[in-house]
């Protein structure tokens, strides 16, 4: 097997190898919506968070950790099915451990099944979203998801690999193109066949 093969089939290895992390990226990591960590359950309905900085990371979904402070924070809440839509949902954020208000929307019904709010954090730290059901008889019923903001944004696993995968496309690219450096690298791999 000459070096152009063997540099062809680490190519597609890492090609193919990274071909299951693009299942995940999806929304936060989670490959489907059995494992959705943003949905929140109330009486039997789903409600699906996310929050978006669309200042800071243009296009990213967020859920359990808001990476920037003093920006404004997109938060929606969608109604996975149609029964809140017809029902006085009440929407509130705390910041633990104290559980201070951050936001209040007073209860309505929401016929769109979508509530959009807009924040500007201030404080790093743990918060909870409530999501009340307020019925018309009988006591409301509260249902909330945590999460934490100004804690930064780590790659995941994905988003390194992607980059990882991005940069040997590139050196392999650029091994095709460039005699030079085809040359340092067939010598390098001479010597390697030598161990």
């Amino acid at each position: 097997m000459n070096t152009k093969q063997i540099l062809r089939n680490v190519f597609l290895g890492l090609m193919l190898s990274a071909l299951p992390l693009s299942s995940v990226w999806a929304h936060g990591g989670a490959a489907g919506t059995d494992t959705d960590q943003c949905k929140i359950q109330i009486q039997g309905e789903w409600v699906h968070y996310t929050a978006y900085q669309p200042f800071t990371s243009p296009g990213e979904e967020f859920c359990e950790n808001i990476p920037a402070l003093n920006t404004p924070t997109n938060l929606v809440f969608d109604y996975v099915g149609k029964k809140l839509r017809h029902l006085q949902v009440e929407f509130e954020i705390t910041k633990e451990p104290e559980g201070k208000r951050v936001y209040f929307q007073e209860a309505s019904k929401h016929k769109s099944g979508t509530v959009n709010a807009t924040m500007n954090f201030k404080e790093k730290g743990k918060y909870l979203v409530h999501v009340k059901l307020i019925p018309e008889k009988g006591e409301p019923v509260d249902a909330h998801i945590g999460f934490t903001v100004g804690a930064g944004k780590k790659a995941s696993t994905g988003e390194i690999g992607i980059y990882l995968l991005f940069a040997l496309a590139g050196l392999y690219v650029l091994y095709l193109s460039n005699a030079g450096f085809k040359r340092k690298v067939n010598g390098l791999l001479g010597k390697a066949k030598e161990w």
